[in-house]
């Protein structure tokens, strides 16, 4: 089997002091596919390049503490930096500048300022075509190691040799279990920094004449030649145990990893494809097992990569309709939502118009006038949300043994739990502060070791392995009966809370009311555009929304971490398993009863956000199908119970119903337009500067900067600080993300309907 290759996305340092070209060239590169990083000066720009090897650079050339050519001399001094291509950007197009630029071994140059179009040509045209000597294009520019080829070159070499010497040798894989989700979370970057952390590692354990490799999919190829059976299983055993006791550093996130190592020897074979199958094999065969013992190529592993193998063939074996239609669910879903928001309404507006019932404008007064209700209720929130409230003071007051309950799916998250329980034995309480980690594991995981040693040093956490579980509500409902405090914080399993957390949740409980929701902080945000657009959302959400909403109708929501609940009644609601948001759920479940909610935006946890489109695309399916769920459950009983006022009851239509409702209704102004156009014979003939039509776009239109400024002026000072964040999620959600979570709760809905349902884990890190 041929050693796998996957594209990677191309990383480009820009070196730039001026904000404002920052930022333009950020989204420039970002939007041509490109995944920049960026630094302020020289000096930050050296940082940046160890931590992780650019494909290329582009620097302005005059900067504050170390300029340009400065930099350029540091980078052509060094034979791990000596081949980046460097762009120079300057304001000063002048000769001298380009000429000794150029003869400082600058591959191009572009003055200021430039077209975007033009600088994403000359990127592409130096990534596609590097200057690089060709002596040096054997090596892996992401971790100096060898490339896919020339390892293969060298490991037919050794083949040949050991085969006419009869000095037996070993090949062997190592893949690290965690990237996959680690590039879906945080980006290529992540790849990028584990791996030249991880090539590190094998050249300081490495013998004299081993060899190492390593291939675009994140394998690390490893030749060891004229080595013995036993000093072989023994090397690749402790490297093994050191990666995975090692915290690795992917965008400042601390990560533990888990090694995968499968090898074979060879003496006699000439063929390196017959080796290399040997080997991808017993990899295979370690990633079943998953337990840090390096697996070697034998009969058992070639039965049991087989079974796996014609397992998973007789699972992709379906006929050809049954694929098409598994692989394009959500895309028919998605046509669906289509004709049922654009194509059905305009059908219908056509026919009733040719029998002489044109009711266009109604529907367009109707339209009008739910999207300034909703427009109102937004600007009211955010008004509410700014006086700022604090938990009451209770002189005397005696704090009581609380708890916290973690709930984690260890395979996902095994190598973040580690720094989060670190995190929360180091938190300030002045009473017991017992802590539960609830978790489900399909198989033995190395990490339980360490985790035993925790609690061994540590009696207040408690490791609670939760056998048969499938989601976070058994885990919570399992951990419920281990818990000892008269309160007790849920959180999952990338949260980091304040220092005083449970002390301030503390003073709200003792009085004031029966849960408490914090504050979620996104504390990744440098990991990438999505996961800044998130963390500005957040704080809109957290900061703003959530305050303002409890304030507006009486009553607040459990998001489903950094909640704090009065155990008794934690006891007596549960979780329930079958609901997408058993955190939505259960508010509505004890609201219903009676229970008072409140929020608190200085109740701050920090987590981690998805970093890629796709990782939000599965969350926020999930929450979308979530509240559908709620909606259907809880609309009539929030109607029906004696226990809501009349307030709290308007509130929940507010949030049970409209919200399911306004992505269909915000939609009907396209096929009202689309059938005046055909109707009047054109957009033109369309009067667009009517009173009603004209004051209600802009007052609607108002919504989104509005939006953007409550939650800059109600945001941690950790995002606040970054100002431009907010302008960039002002626009992005003007003219993308609105949209997008609206198409997600339509075809969300379509889901429900249609039974699908499935619970994605989004992939976390840890930061420490």
């Amino acid at each position: 089997m041929a050693i796998n290759s996957t594209p990677r996305i191309v990383s480009i340092l820009v070196v730039e002091d001026d904000p404002v070209v920052q930022k333009i060239m950020v989204l420039t590169l970002t939007k041509a596919g490109f995944s920049p990083v960026v630094a302020s000066n020289g000096i930050e720009a050296l940082m940046q390049v160890k931590v992780a090897l650019p494909d290329l650079i582009i620097s302005d050339v005059m900067m504050p503490e170390m300029d340009g050519f400065e930099l350029l001399k540091v980078l052509r001094s060094d034979p791990k930096t000596n081949f980046i291509p460097v762009i120079m950007l300057t304001s000063r197009d002048s000769c001298e500048d380009i000429v000794g630029g150029l003869n400082m071994g600058a591959d191009d140059y572009l003055p200021k300022p430039f077209d975007p179009d033009i600088l994403i040509a000359r990127v592409r045209s130096k990534i596609n075509r590097p200057p690089v000597p060709v002596e040096n294009l054997i090596i892996d520019r992401q971790t100096g190691l060898l490339n896919t080829q020339n390892f293969q070159t060298e490991a037919k070499r050794e083949l040949y040799r050991a085969a006419r010497s009869g000095k037996p040798g070993c090949l062997a894989y190592c893949e690290l279990n965690e990237l996959p989700r680690l590039r879906e979370r945080l980006g290529d970057r992540a790849d990028r920094e584990i791996s030249e952390q991880v090539s590190i590692v094998l050249q300081q354990t490495a013998h004299p004449l081993d060899i190492f490799g390593h291939d675009p999919s994140g394998k690390f190829l490893i030749l060891l030649p004229e080595i013995d059976q036993n000093e072989c299983k023994d090397y690749l055993k402790e490297l093994s145990d050191n990666l995975s006791s090692l915290s690795f550093f992917a965008d400042a996130e601390s990560v533990r990893l888990t090694p995968i190592i499968g090898f074979t020897f060879f003496e006699k074979e000439k063929d390196f494809k017959e080796v290399d199958e040997k080997t991808q094999m017993a990899l295979e065969y370690a990633r079943s097992q998953m337990d840090l013992e390096p697996k070697i190529f034998n009969d058992e592993a070639k039965r049991t990569v087989e079974k796996l193998r014609h397992t998973a063939q007789e699972m992709r074996t379906v006929s050809p309709v049954t694929r098409f239609f598994q692989d394009s669910r959500t895309l028919f879903q998605f046509l669906i939502t289509t004709v049922m928001y654009l194509v059905i309404p305009y059908l219908i507006y056509w026919f009733l118009d040719r029998i002489g019932a044109d009711i266009t404008p109604v529907v367009y007064y109707i339209i009008v006038v739910a999207l300034l209700i909703t427009a109102v209720i937004i600007w009211i929130e955010g008004f509410l949300s700014l006086k700022e409230k604090n938990p009451p003071e209770v002189p005397g007051l005696k704090y009581p043994p609380a708890s916290a309950i973690i709930a984690a799916y260890m395979p996902n998250e095994a190598y973040t739990i580690v720094d989060t329980i670190k995190h929360f034995l180091e938190l300030d309480y002045p009473n017991k502060l017992q802590i539960i980690l609830a978790y489900n594991t399909p198989k033995p995981l190395p990490v339980e070791k360490t985790l035993q040693q925790l609690a061994k040093k540590d009696p207040r956490l408690v490791l609670l392995k939760v056998e048969g579980s499938e989601s976070k509500s058994q885990n919570v409902n399992a951990a419920i009966a281990q818990v000892t405090g008269e309160f007790v914080g849920i959180f999952d399993a990338d949260h980091h809370p304040q220092k005083d957390a449970f002390m301030r949740a503390w003073k709200w409980l003792v009085e004031s009311c029966d849960i408490v929701q914090g504050h979620c902080l996104v504390r990744n945000h440098e990991a990438s555009f999505i996961a800044r657009m998130v963390a500005v959302e957040f704080e809109a959400i957290y900061a703003v929304s959530h305050p303002g909403r409890t304030r507006l109708y009486g009553f607040g929501i459990f998001g489903g971490s950094n909640g704090f609940w009065k155990t008794e009644l934690l006891r007596q609601t549960r979780m329930h398993g079958f609901m997408l948001t058993e955190d939505i759920d259960s508010s509505m479940r004890v609201t219903e009863e009676g229970a008072i909610i409140v929020t608190d935006p200085l109740l701050v946890s920090r987590e981690l956000a998805p970093g890629t489109l796709k990782a939000l695309w599965h969350q926020r399916m999930r929450w979308s199908q979530g509240w559908f769920q709620v909606s259907l459950e809880h609309f009539m009983n929030a109607i029906r119970s004696k226990r809501l006022t009349p307030r709290q009851k308007l509130g929940a239509v507010y949030l049970l119903a409209w919200r399911e409702l306004y992505p269909w209704i915000s939609s009907q102004m396209f096929p009202i337009i689309a059938f005046w156009a055909v109707k009047y014979h054109g957009l033109n003939k369309i009067d667009w500067l009517i009173p009603i039509f004209v004051l209600t776009s802009l007052f609607t239109l108002s919504v989104g900067p509005g939006q953007a400024m409550f939650a800059y002026l109600k945001s941690d000072n950790e995002i606040k600080r970054h100002k431009g964040w907010f302008w960039q999620y002002l626009f992005f959600s003007s003219i993308f993300y609105t949209e997008f979570k609206n198409i997600i709760a339509r075809i969300a809905q379509i889901k429900e309907v249609m039974g699908e349902r499935s619970w994605r884990i989004t992939p976390r890190t840890n930061k420490p």
